[in-house]
């Protein structure tokens, strides 16, 4: 169960770290031409996507990552909780 455990504690922070560098990415680069913006979007938009159909329309605000974020930090430590 410790393997388990420690994977989700990994995948759960990549995730979170690829996300806030896709917002700060959106910001330096927002046409996102370059092969980091490129390979944090192909990590991050398979979670992101999905909300983002969610959410209304807000215009050029994108609030998926903050949901998510939010939600990340929500759940995973009760689940680690309950696979230690």
């Amino acid at each position: 169960m410790n393997f388990i455990a420690n994977f989700i504690y990994l995948l759960s922070t990549v995730l979170t770290f690829a996300i806030f560098g896709r917002v700060l990415m959106s910001w330096i680069s927002p046409r996102g031409n370059d092969s980091v913006s490129n390979l944090l979007f192909n990590i991050t938009e398979p979670i992101l996507a999905p909300v983002r159909k969610l959410l209304p329309r807000t215009g050029m605000f994108d609030f998926s990552p903050m949901i998510v974020l939010i939600v990340l930090q929500l759940v995973i430590p009760r689940l680690l909780k309950i696979l230690i």
